[in-house]
């Protein structure tokens, strides 16, 4: 699998690491020569110096055989513009860029670019670590509107099934461990004492959640 990265600051070359470690084809472009120094002697991809959305440079790391491209400079229109073009031009299956601006974020969401915005992720965890909470959030989906979360079977759902606690747009369990091992429930599995429940929770909704659950 090929994967274009555009911009190799902090998040972008560890980015890099991480997809290498999984066996990806990484190529790297950046703007300034020194940036690709974070790569470190151990990466393995090409390094490409130019800018994301120039057609020579994009060629050069590899688009039209690229099977993703990350827009990760520290420039929101740069992103936009690069992901567009890598989408609309080249047709590359997965592009994501990312915002700095939330509103830009949402903004270009509705239009199908799928963006992540660092700063509403920060916050909401932020937020979600700051506040006491039984859910415990494993992690965040998009921009903090869907979280993963895990809990212990309150006593209220034991010897009921998992289709009288499921509510529909607001959270599903998805998973349940149970003496060692982690399965995936089916509407009629009957929860038991010590469960843990791994849920999908509509954010604006863990209040009601939390209360479905008996734990507010």
């Amino acid at each position: 699998m090929l994967t274009i990265i555009v911009g190799c600051g902090r998040m972008g070359s560890g980015l890099a690491h991480q997809l290498n470690l999984q066996g990806h084809t990484v190529n790297v472009i950046d703007i300034a020569p020194t940036a690709f120094e974070r790569l470190g002697a151990s990466f393995k991809g090409q390094t490409i110096l130019g800018v994301g959305f120039d057609r020579d440079v994009l060629l050069k790391a590899g688009i039209e055989k690229a099977d993703a491209l990350a827009a990760l400079t520290p420039s929101d229109e740069a992103n936009v513009v690069t992901a567009r073009v890598a989408s609309l031009v080249y047709h590359v299956p997965r592009v994501v860029a990312r915002l700095y601006d939330p509103l830009k974020a949402e903004i270009y969401k509705r239009l199908g670019l799928n963006t992540i915005a660092p700063v509403s992720w920060g916050v909401n965890r932020i937020a979600d670590l700051l506040n006491y909470s039984t859910l415990n959030t494993i992690l965040s989906l998009g921009t903090g509107e869907v979280d993963v979360v895990e809990v212990e079977v309150p006593s209220l759902l034991v010897g009921r099934m998992v289709k009288d606690f499921n509510v529909q747009s607001e959270t599903t369990i998805v998973a349940i461990s149970r003496g060692g091992r982690t399965f995936l429930p089916t509407t009629g599995t009957v929860f038991l004492e010590g469960d843990i429940l791994h849920l999908v929770v509509l954010a604006a909704s863990a209040e009601r959640v939390k209360s479905l659950l008996g734990l507010s």
